[in-house]
């Protein structure tokens, strides 16, 4: 019996394999979930004997999701309930919005209105971060001056010359009694031991984001906290693309240029980013923190004078994909133009019909990706959709000069997007993103100006050369896009 299963162990392991798909793969499609999904990892299952139950093993079930974030939606919008009526963090609409921003800012704001993590403030001041150089620089000076209280939630937190720069500064204002938290995702950031005790000594308290165990990480690997923010004493916020890690910043002698934008508020909307971070922090600290009215903007511009903002986030515990849903709306409510940058361009089928159907109708689409992405697989699965992209009219410029990492949209000359969320199925349906709308035509203008520089950066993808890259490459091509939802 011994030699038996000795002489035909691969034979009995390929046919355990095979018998595990089989119940896998009918698992699978009893979820009756997005069938381009479903297609992936059946092909997954059927192709990658071993390695396809390891990658479903490890992300693809969810059946651990609504166990996970069921409690937090619910806590969540009780929590947001309740602060808006204590602090009035929301402001009614006002009856002049849709003259003032147009019919296209007034569906997309109607949209999100009913949201309870969408919140519109009109008294604000917003200043553009191009690249990590400014924004550190910036960061750094508001941090020093912090009196009151600092908190910072990021996917990348690295304990590398930028990452130590600001947990010196964090300890230092822990030691003089500001209250500081951090909340960094686990799976994106490294922070040494070291770095954590010396931390918690100064009196900075800081948590993972759903730490991973391999044990029990199956559903975690996929939900990740990919958002930015900071709030300083209530009355400043950053969010956008830059993380905590020295490649974010050229100022360090990296490898490679990084190009990205951030965002510095002022005023009401830092409201609504402070309510995130706060939602955010009872789920990962296991922790129920009040909302103070110390924590809330104290010095907001005049209404008339200030820019409109609406934060928006979404995730796997928001009720709709609430970032994908509004940029669907303004691309289709686009009359004249729209301007895309984005390090990932994996848009699933609403977005791609979204796109290609303004092209078609007359809209100036153009889209900036990086010529060299920082992921062969991304690289390959967003290079699958450009020929499609350029046949129906829109423009495709690869950026030459580094990596563009920026997440921003520009639509018309009413509204403008900044935040944490790529073009990508990671973003809008299982990373935790938040993005400010803009609805604000200075603002418009100065970012069409950056994204004009840009530009110059950039060589045009021409189709009729495009199309004739060979089918080896194709392959590879397609071959990642059928991963392109799992990426």
């Amino acid at each position: 019996m011994f030699s038996f299963f000795k002489e035909n162990i691969w034979q009995l392991l390929l046919g355990i394999n095979y018998a595990l798909v089989v119940v896998l793969s009918i698992l699978i499609l009893l979820k009756n979930k997005n069938p381009v999904k479903t297609l992936s990892f059946l092909f997954i299952l059927a192709i990658l004997p071993f390695f396809g139950i390891f990658i479903y093993y490890f992300f693809g079930q969810d059946y651990r999701k609504h166990k996970i974030f069921e409690k937090k939606y619910i806590l969540d919008n009780a929590s947001l309930r309740k602060w808006r009526k204590k602090f009035a963090l929301d402001r009614e609409e006002r009856a002049d919005f849709r003259d003032d921003f147009g019919e296209g800012a007034f569906k997309i704001h109607n949209l999100l209105r009913h949201n309870e993590k969408a919140l519109l403030t009109f008294e604000n001041e917003v200043d553009i971060l191009v690249n990590g150089e400014k924004k550190f620089e910036q960061l750094k000076l508001d941090l020093e001056h912090a009196v009151d209280h600092i908190h910072m939630e990021y996917f990348v937190f690295v304990d590398d010359g930028q990452g130590i720069e600001i947990i010196d500064i964090l300890c230092k204002k822990a030691e003089e009694g500001v209250q500081v938290r951090l909340i960094y995702d686990d799976v994106g950031s490294t922070i040494s031991s070291k770095s954590k005790k010396r931390m918690t000594k100064s009196g900075v308290r800081h948590h993972a984001f759903l730490p991973v165990l391999f044990s029990n990480s199956t559903s975690k690997i996929n939900y990740r906290n990919h958002r930015k923010i900071v709030v300083i004493d209530g009355n400043i916020g950053y969010l956008g693309g830059i993380n905590i890690e020295k490649k974010y910043n050229n100022d360090y002698p990296n490898i490679r240029y990084w190009r990205d934008t951030h965002l510095r508020i002022k005023g009401a909307a830092v409201g609504a980013l402070q309510a995130s971070f706060f939602l955010s922090w009872n789920f990962a600290a296991k922790e129920g923190i009040e909302l103070e009215e110390r924590h809330l903007p104290r010095s907001m511009a005049e209404p008339r004078n200030g820019v409109a903002v609406q934060i928006v986030s979404s995730g796997p515990d928001t009720d709709w994909e609430n970032i994908m849903e509004a940029m669907f709306t303004a691309i289709n409510t686009a009359r004249e133009r729209i301007c895309i940058t984005t390090p990932y361009l994996i848009p699933n089928s609403q977005i791609l019909t979204a796109l290609t159907t303004a092209a078609r109708s007359g809209v100036a689409v153009s889209i900036i990706i990086p010529k060299k992405s920082d992921s062969w697989a991304a690289q390959y699965a967003t290079d699958s959709y450009i020929e499609q992209l350029v046949r129906s009219g829109v423009r495709i410029f690869m950026y030459r000069k580094g990596f563009v990492h920026a997440k921003t949209m520009i639509i018309d000359d009413y509204l403008s997007s900044i935040g944490t969320a790529n073009l990508d199925y990671r973003s809008f349906s299982l990373n935790f993103e938040i993005n400010a709308l803009i609805y604000n035509k200075g603002i418009n203008r100065e970012m069409c100006m950056i994204f004009e520089k840009d530009l110059l950066e950039c060589e045009e993808v021409d189709y009729e050369r495009w199309s004739k890259r060979g089918y080896p490459r194709k392959l590879q091509e397609s071959f990642s896009r059928l991963w392109a939802p799992l990426l």
